[in-house]
């Protein structure tokens, strides 16, 4: 982080200065006082079950430069030193200075969203940016009201273009996300039925996540796939560029001769303008070539050539937690713990079966927020897993009952097992797992389904 003074915090979040000098500066920003240094601004967040405040003493005594405060604090008088700033809201009060430090940057902001391949799609954009800019991007997920502020005061000087993946599950979360980037290109990836619980239907989402266009004029630019019916130029368009990509031969990027090479990665094909560029992603799953097309259509957008883009994808490494394959005693385990949906299930399940082993098994979590479609959804998943050839369905959790229910309409009933709990999995999976198997683990974040994968790497 470049620094920035106390004076400029203070205007920047509308605060009121109430102890210390207003003179000197700050080189960080935290929330946690397990990890404040002398140079940091700590903000010490309410949650529902929680009020950070009570930590400040604790700050304090670290040294801590200054904190932002909806209350006064109680401080020895021996620490007069340290500057403490009043403000209504300490949240709001990290998006402002957020919103400030970035403004002190000229660079070039892409937001990335969608119900699936946000993060993945991320992570290509700045590795083909980083072929021409410096370039920074969010780290882990940290893609909210929160992790997104967060996210910004990480630019360091000289920062040329930033990729920020922004997350929703309710109206109005993109919206304040993308008031905080003002982003110069949006991407969203697709939509699905993640959160339709909060949102009520598919058009909801598509609703929430056009948000991101909220503070576009008309040399703003839209990105999306449009063979997704959803993100179609009629239901996209608006006072903005929309730029389409998809395999249909009708988008301004096409995508083509997409060849799966299973744990090895993806090929495929881009046209552009009469331009053909052939990719290398050494990351699995065909359905990311999808995402592919969308991050060189950013890139193109930046003055990236889709040769550049294609040298940038192929540095390009996975996310822990997503499509990660690991090898322990002869089995391949794949790790795609970090959340799961409908659609993110399928393309997990089509990444197992086109990679090389002698048995394929799918152990298959909850899926949450999926609203009253969920026993159908989780259903679907056990069918399309047995349709597809896969040899041992183990579904874990209550809703993931449905999952061995639709699996069995495909499967003998001695491919498929259900376990009410992952720990009474983990009682068991030694015993069921060998040598040349190889082994999708799969579900929503709170089932936590890395300690499944964890008991099977010990």
């Amino acid at each position: 982080m470049m620094r920035i003074t106390i004076e400029q915090i203070v205007k920047a979040v509308n605060g009121t200065l109430i102890r210390g000098t207003g003179k000197g500066e700050i080189e960080g920003v935290s929330i946690d006082s397990r990890k404040v240094t002398p140079k940091d601004v700590f903000f010490p967040l309410l949650g529902e079950n929680h009020d950070a405040h009570v930590f400040i003493p604790e700050v304090v005594e670290k040294g801590c430069s200054a904190v932002v405060v909806s209350k006064e604090p109680e401080l020895p008088a021996a620490k007069d030193t340290v500057h403490v700033i009043l403000v209504k809201d300490t949240t709001k009060a990290l998006q402002d200075l957020a919103a400030y430090y970035l403004s002190l940057f000229e660079l070039k902001k892409v937001g990335v969203t969608g119900s699936t391949g946000k993060t993945t799609t991320k992570e290509m954009l700045y590795w083909i940016l980083s072929e021409k800019y410096q370039t920074a991007r969010n780290i882990g997920n940290f893609n909210n009201h929160i992790g997104l502020p967060l996210t910004i005061f990480t630019l360091e000087k000289g920062t040329e273009a930033a990729v920020f993946e922004m997350g929703m599950s309710e109206f109005g979360e993109i919206d304040l996300l993308a008031d905080l980037v003002r982003p110069d290109i949006g991407i969203i990836t697709n939509i699905g039925a993640s959160h339709i619980e909060n949102l009520g239907s598919r058009e909801n989402i598509l609703k929430a996540k056009l948000e991101i266009t909220n503070y576009f004029q008309s040399d703003n630019i839209l990105i999306v796939n449009e063979d997704l019916e959803l993100l179609s130029k009629e239901k996209t368009k608006g006072n903005y560029r929309l730029i389409t990509a998809g395999s249909t031969g009708r988008s301004s990027f096409i995508l083509s001769n997409i060849r799966d090479h299973g744990e090895d990665g993806i090929e495929f094909a881009v046209e552009h303008k009469g331009e053909l560029q052939d990719f290398r992603l050494f990351v699995p799953g065909r359905h990311n070539a999808y995402n592919g097309v969308l991050a060189v259509a950013a890139a193109a957008c930046l003055g990236i050539s889709m040769k550049e883009a294609a040298e940038g994808l192929k540095k390009m490494v996975i996310t822990d937690k997503r499509l990660n394959i690991k090898g322990k005693n002869g089995m391949k385990i794949i790790d795609d713990t970090y959340n799961a949906s409908p659609d993110s299930m399928r393309a997990a399940i089509d990444v197992l079966i086109s990679t090389i082993g002698v048995r394929k098994i799918a152990i298959l979590g909850d899926m949450f927020e999926l609203g009253e479609k969920t026993k159908q959804f989780h259903y679907e998943i056990g069918q399309y897993a047995g349709e597809q050839g896969v040899d041992l369905v183990i579904a874990v959790g209550s809703l993931a009952r449905h999952i061995a229910e639709g699996a069995l309409t495909k499967l003998e009933k001695n491919k498929v097992i259900h376990y009410e709990t992952k720990e009474l999995l983990m009682k068991d999976i030694g015993s069921m797992i060998s040598s040349g198997d190889v082994i999708l683990l799969k579900g929503s974040r709170g089932m936590a389904m890395d300690q499944v994968v964890k008991r099977i790497m010990e």
